[in-house]
């Protein structure tokens, strides 16, 4: 299990960040970028879940800008709050700050930092990748899942590797958003999951597709270990 931290963005925003510690030594940290619901407990069990794998883990509360602990679940009532409250606030710029708070607090361990995200966290991952050096923040990989939005970005380049998952039924990511980063960095490393849809990798959602995010979640473990560990 983890702990909350406090983090301090370089503007001065305070927010909390949830920390889980492997067994050992670690063998990498790890930035967990939420979707749009906050830290609720999906992306809290994706940073635990990574302790137990090796490696320092932190999901930074990005939502705390707007609104201290929020936790929504996926009911059409949280979904309605999400989409309407908290989604038109966010600002890829701003949210950077709170990822790179996160990035140099397990940073402090002295190890190679990696950050993955999901949904918004997905394209977080990728702006971390194509912008992160403006806060002194260089990651040493990225893995982004379904990262929505992510063509608006896509002729930025990338400074270290990155891995990208996206549902082949995914109905809010366009192909030509995905066809964009692939004309523009075919070095990327870009799966696409035949019949998945948009969040295919959670298993609180019901679009949740075991095998696909059983693969998925298999090639981020590797690639993360190859470039962290």
């Amino acid at each position: 299990m983890g702990e909350w931290v406090k983090l301090k963005a370089d503007d001065g925003q305070e927010l909390g960040g949830y920390v889980a510690q492997p067994a050992g030594e670690p063998i990498g940290a790890l930035v967990v970028v939420q979707e749009i619901f906050g830290v609720n407990k999906s992306i809290r069990k994706v940073v635990d879940d990574y302790a137990a794998e090796g490696f320092l883990a932190i999901a930074p509360a990005i939502f705390d800008r707007f609104e201290p602990n929020v936790e929504l679940g996926y009911g059409q009532a949280d979904m309605q709050k999400a989409f309407q409250l908290f989604y038109p606030k966010l600002d890829p710029n701003v949210t950077l700050l709170d990822v790179a708070a996160a990035f140099h607090y397990v940073k402090q361990a002295g190890k190679p930092v990696g950050v993955t995200g999901y949904c918004y966290g997905g394209l977080m991952t990728w702006v971390s990748a194509v912008r992160g050096e403006t806060l002194k923040m260089q990651p040493d990989c990225c893995v982004g899942y379904y990262a929505g939005g992510i063509g608006k970005f896509a002729s930025e380049e990338p400074v270290c590797p990155v891995m990208l998952h996206f549902g082949g039924a995914d109905d809010h990511i366009g192909d030509d958003q995905i066809g964009a980063v692939r004309t523009a960095h075919p070095e990327v490393e870009i799966f696409l999951y035949e019949g998945a849809g948009h969040a295919f990798a959670n298993p609180d959602r019901p679009s949740y597709v075991e095998a696909a995010a059983k693969l998925a979640d298999e090639r981020s473990l590797a690639f993360l270990k190859a470039n962290l560990a």
